[in-house]
């Protein structure tokens, strides 16, 4: 008796004790409910929501019935699409009025929960920072991605995709198809070390280099824990889920990284202090910025190591996806294949100089149909933000603690803005259709503030390389265009990679 009147007052005590939060949390989440009711959308049960009309547990058939539940919607006439993944409140964004209140907001520039995840990897870097810091941030690194700054790199991109042929040369020819996305995923790591870092690490004949195997699986990884939400409970993501791999493959990204911006500190420090060692010092404008304001005492160790891996993330993973995505597209379209090859034949002839920025502006189709593939396939298929505080966005009443998805990868297939948005057409980026359509209905580099810094410098390296290898080669495929599914990580990926046949332009000599 003694003790059940102990264990009483125990239990009386925690209540009182956090009667006001448990209150607190019972209030929001009806404030919640009443809102999320006035957004149309499919209907949601509780605990589990939405999630039983989608198959989380095969990523390709997710896809496939999330742009089927999309374009239900938007045929309504829907801006948005109220859902609840598990216990977590989505609206889903399908309209691009509703995309750009969004996007310019400066209310609204939260990253989601759902990027927690990458927090122990990018820390509170220029994606995933917010407020104050964000601003600052982006301030301090805009300077980075100047276009004189992006002229420089341009011999890497040259340098690179040269490398880059040689690799595939041995399938060229031999009837066989070859998965091209391991060798432009290394072009693209070569590219983004050399030119934010000043580092080589010669992926491209070191095909066994870890950080890519890391990289790639720590964003699968992190689109688990996002994908189901009951990974996000420590107990589980160590027990059940991939949480162990998780961090061993994250200490060999992080500390690849530290290691290489030790070295450039030793050398930033001796350039500082000894003249001999400044005539010879390289140009690396990313890192070389980021020393600078160490130097001066605006950034500490931790805050270079989050920023550069957020670039080296973003700066690999985005522009390998979309390159081996528009060979792919061009592979299934003969038609405009023959048109990009005219284009760079009549910038480049037979010859094999480098690739100015005058011949990089000339590339107007080219630029077409990389848009075009970014369309249908943004690199990044959805940026998520967290509702701090009540906003009325385009008429609609979002209230507190609601999460708001972004999603590219439906907007910019929403078939009351693109006649047949599932079938590839690169003049879905002529001048007519541009102008004719809203600003917003294609933005697979977000847009507003927090638009991708590193825009420019993907475009730039995307045709470089695109334009180098249709100088040398065409490419076919055997499979259906629509038998490679879409993988929505936090990169978009293909469940193929990119089986393609290569061929010698045997009219180009």
């Amino acid at each position: 008796m003694h003790f059940l009147n102990i264990a009483t007052i125990f239990l009386i005590t925690i209540f009182l004790f956090y009667y006001k939060l448990i209150y607190n949390f019972i209030r929001d989440r009806l404030r919640i409910y009443k809102y999320m009711r006035k957004f149309d959308g499919p209907y949601s049960f509780p605990i589990i929501g939405t999630l039983y009309m989608v198959n989380i547990f095969d990523i390709s058939k997710f896809t496939t019935q999330s742009m089927e539940l999309a374009q239900y919607y938007c045929q309504k006439g829907c801006g948005t699409i109220g859902l609840w993944l598990g216990p977590v409140p989505l609206i889903a964004v399908i309209n691009p009025q509703h995309a750009k209140e969004i996007l310019e907001s400066n209310e609204v520039i939260t990253k989601a929960e759902e990027y927690d995840i990458l927090f122990p990897w990018l820390g509170t870097g220029l994606l995933t920072s917010t407020g104050s810091k964000w601003r600052q941030r982006r301030k301090m690194l805009t300077p980075a991605f100047h276009f004189k700054v992006l002229n420089d790199f341009l011999s890497v991109h040259d340098y690179q995709a040269k490398v880059f042929l040689e690799q595939i040369k041995p399938y060229a020819d031999s009837g066989k198809e070859v998965d091209l996305f391991p060798y432009i995923k290394r072009l693209a790591l070569d590219v983004i070390c050399d030119t934010s870092m000043g580092v080589t690490i010669d992926a491209q004949n070191n095909h066994d280099h870890q950080y890519v195997e890391s990289v790639r699986l720590l964003s699968e990884y992190a689109f688990e824990w996002i994908l189901r939400p009951w990974l996000r409970l420590k107990p589980l993501w160590y027990l059940t889920g991939p949480g162990h791999e998780y961090d061993r493959h994250l200490k060999i990204v992080t500390d690849f990284t530290k290691t290489v911006i030790k070295e450039k500190w030793e050398e930033f420090q001796k350039f500082h202090v000894d003249p001999v060692v400044k005539t010879d010092k390289r140009s690396m404008a990313f890192l070389d910025l980021l020393l600078e304001l160490r130097n001066e005492g605006l950034m500490n160790e931790d805050d270079i190591r989050e920023e550069v891996d957020t670039f080296m993330f973003e700066g690999h993973d985005t522009t390998s996806a979309s390159m081996g995505w528009t060979l792919w597209c061009l592979a299934h379209n003969p038609e405009f294949q023959e048109k990009v090859i005219q284009e760079v034949d009549g910038i480049f002839g037979t010859s094999d100089r480098d690739c100015t920025n005058d011949d990089l502006k000339q590339m107007k189709y080219l630029e077409k149909c990389l848009k075009e593939s970014l369309r249908m396939y943004p690199s990044v298929p959805f940026f998520g933000r967290t509702v701090e505080q009540d906003v009325v966005i385009n008429g609609d009443f979002f209230p507190k603690g609601v999460r708001i998805i972004v999603m590219p990868l439906l907007l910019q297939r929403n078939p009351l803005i693109f006649d047949n948005p599932n079938q590839y057409n690169p003049e879905n980026f002529s001048e007519d259709k541009i102008g004719s359509r809203h600003a917003y209905s294609d933005i697979p580099f977000s847009a507003g503030p927090r638009n991708c810094i590193g825009q420019k410098f993907a475009m730039m390296e995307e045709k470089a390389v695109i334009s180098w290898f249709f100088r040398k080669y065409r490419v076919t495929a055997s499979q259906p265009f629509g038998m490679n599914k879409i993988l929505p990580e936090l990169i978009l990926k293909s469940s193929l990679g990119f089986p393609l046949t290569v061929h010698h332009r045997t009219d180009n000599k």
